[in-house]
């Protein structure tokens, strides 16, 4: 296991060095992206001033307060909660995220599937993980929200939060098809097989 302090926006190469296993600190940008976003971005054609590549993307809708514009809060609101929230239901957004956008790595919990396992091995990327139940610790990384786009679906616009050190995260999907869910999977599956067969269960 590597622990790796990256920089956003990141290169193909620097990403191409992860493999499942490791650890990630980020500074720099986090884009906050969730169903609603991508649902309007890439089913509805709508298009965003950010510029995505090579920037990390966290699945949230965070519970922000509008407060008035100033140097400590250009985009007008202010963090109060930012969780993370489940990755699975917008597994068909990654491929578009990597190919439309550059879109390098994406935060989230749970896992994705197969789909977003080929776009990383094609694309160059990866799936950092968050343990649930941990959204006051990930509230303490975000420095600033920045800006705000897409605002008509607050709290599901996407927004640009500023970073300090953001993680660790673990990678738990790499550009070399590894996955720690397939992993766990295959694991769970072979003790559970053999548990079977010691009590004569066919599995």
């Amino acid at each position: 296991m590597t622990h790796h302090n990256l920089q956003t926006p990141v290169t193909e190469a620097q990403i191409r060095t992860l493999t499942i296993g490791d650890m990630v600190t980020l500074t720099g940008t986090l884009f906050g992206i969730r169903d609603a976003t991508q649902i309007h971005m890439f089913d509805r054609g709508r298009k965003t001033r950010f510029d995505l590549n090579g920037h990390a993307v966290i699945h949230t809708a965070p519970n922000v307060r509008r407060v008035p514009v100033s140097d400590a809060n250009p985009a007008g609101y202010e963090p109060i909660c930012v969780g993370t929230t489940t990755s699975m239901r917008m597994e068909r957004f990654t491929e578009p995220l990597m190919a439309q956008y550059g879109v390098r790595i994406v935060i989230g919990k749970g896992g994705l599937a197969q789909g977003s396992a080929d776009a990383f091995a094609k694309h160059g990327g990866v799936y950092l993980a968050i343990v649930g139940g941990t959204a006051a610790l990930e509230t303490t990384w975000i420095e600033q929200i920045e800006d705000v786009d897409l605002d008509d679906l607050n709290p599901e616009s996407l927004w640009r939060f500023r970073i300090g050190e953001f993680g660790p995260l673990l990678v738990a999907m790499d550009s070399h098809d590894g996955s720690v869910y397939t992993t766990v999977q295959q694991n769970t599956q072979a003790r559970r097989d053999k548990v079977l067969a010691s009590l004569g269960v066919r599995s």
